[in-house]
This record gives C-alpha cells, sequence and structure tokens, in this order.
C-alpha cells in the first residue's frame, strides 16, 4: 500500500510567526497535536502541542511566543508514492509518530500518522513502527 491511500489530506499549516497561542487555537479545533510550518510555500518546521509545552509554557514563555521560536525545524518527511512498510520501518527509526508527506516536487500533500497507518493496514506496520519508537535513546527520545 502507498502513503497516499492512508495519509490525511486535508492538513492544516501555520506560519512560523503566527503565536503558540492560534497554534494551539487550531490544534484544538482541528484534534490534532501536530501541525507542518508553512512559510513562502515551503515546509519549515513542524509544530506540537508537546513542542508548545516543553519549549514554551515550561521554558517560561507566554502565548505570544512565535511558533519559530518552538518549533522542531529539522523536518523528517515521506513521499506519497512510498510504500507504507519502508516508512514504519523508518518512522520507527527516527522515532516519530506522524510524518509531513510531500509529492516529489517538495509540495505538502498530506500527513501520515501511526492511526492512519492502523486504520489501513491490518497487517501489523503501525505496531512494529510503535516498538521502535519507543525504544529508549535516540535523536526523538523523550528521555533526552
Amino acid at each position: 500500500m502507498k502513503v497516499r491511500d492512508a495519509m490525511t489530506h486535508d492538513v492544516r499549516i501555520t506560519n512560523p510567526n503566527e503565536t503558540i497561542l492560534q497554534a494551539a487555537q487550531t490544534m484544538a479545533d482541528l484534534d490534532a497535536g501536530v501541525l507542518p510550518v508553512g512559510d513562502h510555500d515551503r515546509l519549515v518546521g513542524m509544530i506540537t502541542d508537546r513542542d508548545i509545552a516543553i519549549r514554551g509554557i515550561a521554558e517560561g514563555k507566554g502565548p505570544d511566543t512565535k511558533v519559530r521560536d518552538v518549533m522542531t525545524s529539522e523536518v523528517k518527511y515521506c513521499f506519497d508514492d512510498q510504500e507504507i512498510d519502508e516508512v514504519c520501518r523508518n518512522m520507527g527509526n527516527i522515532k516519530v509518530r506522524r510524518l509531513p508527506v510531500l509529492d516529489h516536487s517538495k509540495r505538502l500533500v498530506g500527513i501520515l500518522s501511526l492511526g492512519d497507518i492502523a486504520l489501513a493496514q491490518s497487517n501489523g506496520s503501525a505496531g512494529q513502527a510503535l516498538s521502535g519508537i519507543s525504544r529508549h535513546g535516540g535523536e526523538h527520545s523523550q528521555t533526552a
């Protein structure tokens, strides 16, 4: 199965100059924990509810803090024509639960989450990715 067959297509983007309050309100409206950050038609980062809590509030930053000050600027992504099994292995290795999905023109076309994968495939791919994500250590570990 290809990523495009499982991903969430309707994606909202936030701007690096918006505030974390605006980003949090958008996440609440969408019932989502992540937003891609775009600037002039380029994907420049990702912001999660955890980024807002840990890099924002826990460090004493207020609601007017700009998204760019707490977002993750090193964006990991996948392509819409990749096989889900390959992407699942990669998600486990790099310890992420969601990836923005790009086409080969590097345009954002969706987001792929473990939930999307679990709903689309019953072969255990999501569980295998989660197993890798949950291992301690590595760049995206919550213990780092």
